[in-house]
């Protein structure tokens, strides 16, 4: 197996059209490309799977290029990050790399291109050498510790055992703590699909992890009416 084909390279782009040339040119270059077609998609995706390069499109469906790569950043500070858009103007550049990009590309791009600014991110993140760098799996939570790989709620009175969608649902609230955590965007990850249905089930499932959460007042789940849910700890 050559290097191209260990290397995963996620795509976020939404004119399907050009999503697919690019899918199909990365494949005949010999590298493992998936294609999504918006934000929420594209976080779902690198959130089950996990990528060597990220190549993702600034203007997206549902949550842009800047918010996907800083959602992503939370999973994994160092996979590297490559912006694709149509503008050129020197402030969305600016703003790319502030949110931590690695490279940009101004729409139209040549493939010969595309594929030396691969080949030179590869290279500059050591890829080979970090190919299993763990995702962010432990958090502290007030007087909680999470470690999510074992499922474990962990309190000095208590611990606690959950489920494998608890410690999903948990784990994207603590990925998104003291911000919005989008009711579409936790389906779409932890279930799947944005049903309404499923939607009522979620809803049980942040009452349980308020429950096994009491033994610290500080740590709270709040409501943000008709968005979603936020993870706060009280200082």
């Amino acid at each position: 197996m050559s290097k191209k084909e260990r290397t995963k390279i996620l795509l976020v782009e939404d004119d399907l059209n050009l999503g697919f040339v690019i899918q199909d040119h990365l494949r005949n270059e010999g590298y493992s490309t998936d294609l999504e077609k918006d934000g929420y998609a594209g976080f779902q995706k690198f959130y089950n799977t996990g990528y060597d390069l990220c190549i993702l499109d600034v203007m997206l469906p549902k949550k842009d290029g800047f918010t996907l790569a800083e959602d992503i950043r939370k999973i994994n500070a160092d996979v590297p990050i490559l912006f694709l858009t149509a503008k050129s103007l020197t402030e969305d550049k600016i703003k790319g790399f502030n949110v931590g990009a690695d490279d940009y590309m101004t729409k139209p791009f040549s493939f010969d291109e595309l594929n030396l600014r691969i080949k030179a991110i590869l290279k500059r993140s050591n890829q080979d050498k970090d190919e299993d760098r763990p995702k962010r799996d432990v958090f502290e939570l007030g007087q909680f510790q999470f470690d999510y790989p074992n499922l474990n709620l962990i309190h000095k009175e208590a611990e606690k055992t959950l489920t494998k969608k608890e410690a999903e649902l948990l784990r994207m609230l603590c990925l998104h703590k003291d911000q919005v955590l989008t009711r579409e965007m936790a389906l779409t990850v932890v279930w799947g699909s944005d049903d309404y249905f499923l939607g009522r089930s979620m809803d049980v499932f942040v009452t349980k992890l308020r429950k096994y959460l009491k033994l610290d007042e500080r740590v709270k789940i709040m409501n943000v009416h008709g968005v979603g849910f936020k993870l706060i700890v009280d200082e």
